[in-house]
């Protein structure tokens, strides 16, 4: 009876119940990973999101977001997103890996939006989460011609992958971004060979930088219903 219980309650602690989240910035947690709705750039356009978690284990989190957007195309209304918790803020220089994996998929391509992974740098270790002096971005996906900040300056290979690499700010904030050639719906791979390849190539202060927030979602811009599911994603920081 107690083996049955203790069963019990390790599977409740490993899965989060289905749990569907509609509010403008509402957060699930549990372990070392968060589901984030963030309907940060929702005032841009019209039209509805919400975000459901379906799992969350040790070895990662399984999410999904369904959305339509209208208006403003060129504006991001939303970066529904699954994040590390607890992350230990230390210069990126001290950090030797950050292993990540992900596989996902959308139901709909005929629209405005992209898939990425998003990092956030301050020289402040109490900096918000949200914002920072460095941005790095990872496009998987990008669909209907959208771009990021700022304008292509290289073709960077990292990972054994090209990528176009952008650069360009947010107000004080630099934005660096790695854009795939096309979608990558499944990749593994270290994500501190991105700062890594910013800092010998283009000055990145590693030194003095402490990576802050690490997460993996999806800017929609525009489109009709369309769902994005993330069937495993995992992130750590060594």
């Amino acid at each position: 009876m107690k083996t049955t219980s203790l069963v019990i309650a390790l599977a409740t602690a490993a899965f989060a119940q289905e749990k569907t989240l509609c509010e403008q910035y509402g957060t699930y947690s549990s372990g070392a990973y968060s589901v984030s709705n963030n309907l940060w750039g929702k005032d841009s356009g019209s039209g509805s999101q919400c975000a459901s978690v379906n799992s969350v284990l040790d070895s990662g989190v399984s999410w999904s977001t369904t959305w339509n957007w209208s208006g403003g195309e060129n504006s991001v209304k939303s970066y529904p997103n699954s994040g590390l918790v607890g992350l230990k803020k230390q210069p990126v220089s001290d950090i030797s890996s950050i292993p990540s994996s992900v596989k996902w998929n959308y139901d709909n391509t005929d629209i405005r939006a992209d898939v990425a992974y998003d990092l956030f740098t301050a020289a402040d270790i109490n900096h918000n989460t949200w914002s920072g002096d460095y941005e790095l971005m990872i496009w998987l996906a990008r669909y209907g011609a959208v771009q990021p900040i700022g304008s292509q300056i290289a073709t960077a290979t990292v990972g054994g992958t090209k990528w176009e690499l952008w650069s360009g700010a947010n107000g004080s904030q630099k934005t660096y971004s790695f854009v795939a050639s096309s979608p990558i719906t499944s990749w593994s791979g270290d994500l501190k060979d991105f700062f890594d390849y910013l800092t010998e190539k283009e000055g990145f202060p590693a030194k003095t930088q402490n990576l802050i927030t690490v997460q993996f979602g999806t800017e929609p811009f525009t489109g009709a219903k369309s769902t994005f599911t993330v069937s495993n994603w995992s992130a750590k920081v060594e």
